[in-house]
């Protein structure tokens, strides 16, 4: 009769937060965690500080990394560590070792909070814009799962119980424009080079090279047939965008002969494009 195979237990734990960001009890001058604590307790000095800052830095790191996992690319987790240091220091300072509370536990909490008002503070929208856009987005989510379609604007306002002039300003509000950094990747690439922002964004200010040549090819196209002062007063008055009076002023013409003058030009041209209807 075969034998039954059994498979053998092992000893191994799973891994779990707790023991992914454990802290040694060895801090690196080679005391105990406990001795430097009353130490510092009974002589709160710099060098001391400065030794449990270093011991329980891997917390911070610990702790910005989890943070920037869910926040956009172009946040720097250096800047979260930066803020998480301040408030372990915080904590340092304000930690009772008399109530037999883990350290881990209480400054995990003040290091969150530190980062959270550094983040609360690179946010220029306000924060009634964002937890109104939070409520509005799972008043859509609720709708959804009851309905199985995308709601209607008249569904989200009742839902939400609110006023149809409510619904519009929370709607503006929902929508405000965003800063984006011009180093954050656009997309990847097979290059040792991602694409960025900086690379893809349009330039308005520059004009485009098409539209500038059609421009000049219509000008000459107008312009072709024209004596030497109705050329100028096409150029500066649709291209230069000038006045009459001062159209008048520089071909030392009076207004009104300036307006005459426009006046037989537009004649002229509209008769001219019926046939060049081919060209233009």
């Amino acid at each position: 009769m075969p034998k039954t195979l059994t498979p053998k237990r092992t000893n191994v734990k799973p891994t779990t937060r707790s023991s992914r960001r454990s802290i040694p009890d060895v801090v690196p001058d080679g005391r105990t965690s406990r001795e430097v604590w009353e130490s510092y307790r009974d002589n709160p000095d710099e060098a001391t500080r400065n030794l449990l800052v270093e011991h329980y830095l891997p917390i911070v790191r610990y702790t910005a990394e989890r943070l920037h996992a869910r926040l956009p690319s172009e946040v720097d987790v250096e800047d979260l560590m930066s803020s998480g240091l301040f408030g372990l220091m915080d904590a340092i300072a304000a930690f009772d070792l008399e109530r037999g509370v883990k350290f881990e536990t209480y400054c995990t909490t003040r290091i969150r909070g530190a980062i959270f008002d550094e983040l609360r503070a690179m946010d220029w929208v306000p924060r009634l814009v964002r937890s109104r856009t939070a409520k509005m987005d799972r008043a859509r989510k609720d709708i959804e799962m009851t309905t199985g379609r995308r709601p209607t604007e008249q569904e989200v306002t009742a839902h939400m119980d609110v006023t149809d002039d409510e619904f519009q300003k929370i709607k503006r509000d929902s929508r405000p424009v965003s800063v984006v950094s011009l180093n954050r990747k656009w997309y990847e690439t097979d290059s040792s080079r991602d694409v960025t922002e900086i690379d893809v964004v349009r330039d308005r200010r520059q004009e485009s090279p098409v539209s500038k040549l059609q421009r000049d090819d219509l000008k000459y196209l107008l312009t072709r047939g024209l004596s030497r002062a109705e050329r100028l007063i096409v150029i500066l008055y649709y291209y230069e965008e000038m006045t009459m009076k001062e159209i008048g002023v520089t071909l030392d013409l009076s207004e009104s002969r300036v307006s005459q003058m426009h006046s037989s030009i537009l004649a002229r041209l509209k008769a001219q494009m019926q046939h060049r209807t081919k060209d233009v």
